[in-house]
């Protein structure tokens, strides 16, 4: 049976997952990419972003694996895809990754202004849904095929999809940084209630993982 996951999500000590004033320049804001410093030197980041065949395994890198295992389809935020707001005025724009993504599979963006489906290299085709989170999810569990569906994120995205309970398993890392301000993951939210608890916790030399699941029973 086909489940959403969230894998790699990577949060601020106080609680942010990505910083102020996102931009072309900030993809996740002022002070958002240090969030990841865990994750880019593992091998599986390097080789399935950047292309190079090295990079450093253990624990970090394990998780970062986990995170591509299974995984069919995958569901965007528009914030994930690119930096643009309303409606899209330049169709060149072809996402963050350039030519070829490192997701592989179909890809669901959840956005309010209509857009033809999108093909690069490697397999991956962006499509662009319109009518909220419950279409993009079955949308994308049709098309992962028995795999699982990965929720990329961002921090909105996730946020809704937790409050309506939807996603089965979800894996933070808390990096040791701190933004100040930005999008903050959790707050307001009464994750208890919702049903979820801590099912694995590891700390690494660089993070500190933590793994939600839905609560037994």
């Amino acid at each position: 049976m086909s489940r959403l996951r969230v894998h790699c999500f990577s949060l601020s000590l106080d609680g942010y997952g990505a910083g102020p004033h996102q931009d072309l320049e900030h993809p996740l804001g002022i002070g958002g990419e240090t969030l990841h410093g865990w994750m880019r030197p593992t091998y599986t980041f390097q080789s399935t972003v950047m292309g190079n065949d090295d990079g450093e395994r253990g624990v970090d890198d394990d998780l970062t694996a986990r995170g591509f295992a299974q995984v069919g389809a995958w569901i965007l935020g528009r914030n994930m895809f690119g930096p643009v707001r309303g409606a899209w005025p330049d169709p060149a724009w072809q996402g963050w990754w350039g030519d070829n993504p490192p997701y592989h599979t179909p890809v669901f963006v959840l956005t309010h202004h209509a857009r033809p489906p999108l093909t690069l290299q490697g397999g991956t085709t962006f499509h662009f849904v319109t009518d909220g989170i419950h279409a993009a999810l079955q949308r994308a569990t049709e098309a992962a095929g028995g795999l699982d569906v990965r929720l990329g994120g961002g921090v909105s995205t996730i946020r809704q999809y937790l409050q309506a309970a939807l996603i089965d398993e979800m894996h933070v890392a808390i990096s040791p940084v701190l933004l100040g301000s930005g999008e903050s993951l959790f707050n307001g939210l009464d994750l208890v209630a919702l049903g979820y608890e801590c099912s694995q916790h590891v700390c690494t030399a660089r993070a500190m993982h933590g793994t939600v699941a839905r609560r037994a029973g």
